[in-house]
């Protein structure tokens, strides 16, 4: 597994506070079955402000302190939605994922951001691909999940957190995952893992819960084989979304 979505740098963001924590989660990770991480600590401006540069010499240390373990890290940002996101990469302020043609980026969990539209124009415009970090989350998208259907035929996609899978996030943002995975609506997995002892360590009964939801061909697709396209910075090719039914009430 790949996973394409962390908070594991310390002293950065609202992750780990020293390195003897980005170790542990590190070690985590790596006996759950993780191969490599893009880590991707919050860039947001005028609050998570380090840069690309700092980020870097972090990552250059924890590896130093990883050389025996056979885990890979790369260099990412999960970026808050911003018409600047685009500027925020051409002055390095963040990155891309592992600097591919991928961005992902975050958005408010409770109102729907009325500028999407142009900062999903802007970064296809720029010759990048949006990613949209767990939208499971998102308030107006647990309303209506069909919602991203238009955004994928735009040219976006989405990614879910594994923790969504089992409940971490309340019920509302389970409910809504395993209708976004059993419709073609995600195209990548991560674990948005900021603490020890968390997800790593219930990657066992996550997967569980995805072979119930998803067939094993896809669960390897959005775990594996998706991300390790962006590792190679390469196009990725999807199935088309489904609709949501709505259920006897009107509601998702």
């Amino acid at each position: 597994m790949i996973d394409i979505h962390s908070h594991l740098i310390y002293d950065v963001d609202d992750g780990p506070q020293n390195i003897e924590e980005t170790l542990d989660m590190i070690n985590e990770a790596y006996n759950a079955g993780f191969t490599d991480i893009i880590l991707t600590p919050h860039y947001m401006q005028n609050f998570y402000i380090k840069e690309s540069m700092e980020i870097s010499n972090k990552i250059d240390n924890i590896k130093e302190h990883i050389k025996n373990l056979k885990i890979n890290l790369y260099h990412g940002n999960e970026i808050y939605a911003n018409e600047n996101l685009i500027n925020f990469i051409k002055e390095k302020k963040a990155v891309s994922l592992v600097g591919s043609k991928y961005i992902l980026f975050e958005l408010p969990i409770q109102e729907n951001p009325l500028n999407l539209e142009e900062i999903v124009y802007l970064i296809l415009e720029n010759g990048y691909i949006p990613i949209i970090a767990h939208p499971e989350r998102y308030r107006y998208v647990q309303e209506n999940p069909n919602m991203l259907i238009d955004y994928i035929e735009s040219g976006v996609l989405f990614q879910a957190n594994y923790g969504s899978i089992i409940g971490l996030y309340g019920t509302k943002t389970k409910e809504t995952v395993k209708k976004l995975l059993s419709h073609n609506i995600i195209h990548f997995l991560g674990s948005d893992n900021h603490f020890p002892n968390s997800i790593y360590k219930k990657m066992p009964e996550i997967l569980i819960s995805l072979k119930k939801i998803i067939r094993e061909e896809k669960l390897e697709e959005i775990s594996t084989i998706n991300p390790s396209r962006i590792l190679k910075n390469e196009i990725i090719d999807i199935d088309p979304p489904s609709s949501i039914k709505k259920g006897f009430l009107g509601l998702f």
